[in-house]
C-alpha cells in the first residue's frame, strides 16, 4: 500500500477542496477554478504540492551513482540546475518519474505522491560500495510550485528547482502555513494539472501504464538523454530511437464543449465513425475544463490512429492535435 504524506494543513484555508486521486491531501482548488487558472498563468499565487514525495541523496558519489540509474545525463550536474529522468524496467518501461535539483552537497528530488517508498526500495538496492545516503524527507519538506513569471522571492536557504514551467521549493513542513500567509493566493492542483495538459507534459500514472516507454509520451529529449552511458531499459530507448516506433503516442484532444461531464482517466477512445461500439484504439490519460480552451484532455493511442480522424473520448466527440509523431 502506498504511504502518503500528511494532509496538508492548508486544507483548512476558506474554500479549500479536498483533492481526489492521486493528488489526495492538498486542495484540488480553492472556490474559483478559472480564476486560479488565470492567476496561475499570469505567474500569480502558488500551489500546494506537499502531499509528492521528497527524496533526497547525499555523499560525494551521489551524481555519478545516479547517472547510472537515470534515464538523465546527471555526472556534471551543476548545482542549481533543474533537470528531469525517469527509472526504467528491464524492458524500457517507465517505472519512475524524478524532478530534481542538487545544490552541491545533496541531490533533492519530487516524485509521485506515495511512489517515495517504492523509490528509495529501488536506489537502496543499488547502492552497493558506492559512498551514498537515500533518505525519506517526505515528512519534514513540502513540494510549493510557483509559476512561470511570479515575482514571489524564494525564502532564504531554500532548495529550488526553476524551470521553464515555474520554481519547485523544497520547504520545511513547519514553514508552509508562513509562506501561504505571505505569497497567497493558493492555487488548487486542478488549476495546475488544466495547464499541464494544455502544455502537452505527461504525468506518470496518469500518462502512464505498466508497458510505456518513453518515446510514447513525449519524454525523450526531456527526462531522457540519448547520448549518455549504460543504464537500465536503454537498449529498448536506443532500438526504438534508431529502428523503429514506438507502438502508442500521445494526442491531445478539443472536447466536445457540449458534454457535461469530462471523460476519467482510462475512458476507451475510439474512431468517432465506428460509433461507441467501435474498437477501443486508446485511451483518456487526463482530462481538464481550462480557462480558455475549454473542455481538454490528453490520451494515449496506438500510433497508426490517423492523425486527422476524429475521435470519441469516453463518448465525447473529440478533435486531436499531434503531440507524438506516429
Amino acid at each position: 500500500m502506498l504511504r502518503h504524506s500528511p494532509a496538508s494543513p492548508l486544507l483548512s484555508l476558506p474554500g479549500a477542496v479536498p483533492a481526489e486521486a492521486p493528488d489526495e491531501g492538498v486542495a484540488a482548488h480553492y472556490g474559483d477554478l478559472f480564476r486560479e487558472q488565470r492567476a496561475l498563468a499570469d505567474g500569480s499565487g502558488f500551489v500546494d504540492l506537499s502531499h509528492r514525495g521528497v527524496v533526497t541523496v547525499s555523499g560525494p558519489e551521489r551524481l555519478s551513482w545516479l547517472h547510472l540509474l537515470l534515464t538523465q545525463h546527471v555526472s556534471d550536474l551543476p548545482p542549481g540546475q533543474a533537470t528531469e529522468a525517469l527509472i526504467l524496467s528491464a524492458h524500457g518501461h517507465i517505472e519512475h518519474a524524478v524532478y530534481l535539483v542538487d545544490d552541491g552537497t545533496t541531490t533533492w528530488m519530487h516524485t509521485e505522491p506515495g511512489n517515495q517508498e517504492a523509490l528509495i526500495a529501488y536506489l537502496e538496492s543499488m547502492k552497493f560500495f558506492y559512498q551514498v545516503e537515500v533518505a525519506d524527507r517526505t515528512d519534514e519538506i513540502a513540494v510549493v510550485h510557483l509559476p512561470a513569471g511570479s515575482i514571489t522571492e524564494s525564502p532564504a536557504d531554500t532548495v529550488v528547482r526553476e524551470t521553464a514551467h515555474g520554481r519547485d521549493l523544497f520547504l520545511p513542513r513547519t514553514g508552509l502555513e508562513p509562506f501561504a500567509a505571505a505569497h497567497g493566493p493558493a492555487i488548487g492542483v486542478l488549476a495546475m494539472e488544466a495547464l499541464r495538459v494544455e502544455a502537452h507534459r505527461p504525468r506518470l500514472g496518469l500518462e502512464t501504464d505498466h508497458r510505456t516507454i518513453p518515446h510514447e509520451v513525449g519524454w525523450i529529449g526531456t527526462a531522457v538523454h540519448l547520448q549518455k552511458g549504460c543504464y537500465r531499459g536503454q537498449e529498448t530507448v536506443a532500438r526504438v530511437h534508431n529502428l523503429g516506433r514506438p507502438p502508442r503516442r500521445l494526442v491531445f484532444l478539443h472536447l466536445d464543449g457540449s458534454d457535461v461531464h469530462l471523460p476519467p482517466h482510462g475512458a476507451p477512445v475510439r474512431l468517432a465513425a465506428d460509433g461507441e461500439e467501435g474498437r477501443q484504439l486508446g485511451f483518456v490519460t487526463t482530462s481538464a475544463r481550462h480557462y480558455e480552451l475549454g473542455p481538454i484532455a490528453l490520451a494515449l493511442v496506438k500510433r497508426n490512429v490517423p492523425v486527422d480522424a476524429a475521435l470519441l473520448a469516453g463518448g465525447t466527440a473529440a478533435a486531436q492535435e499531434v503531440v507524438v509523431e506516429p
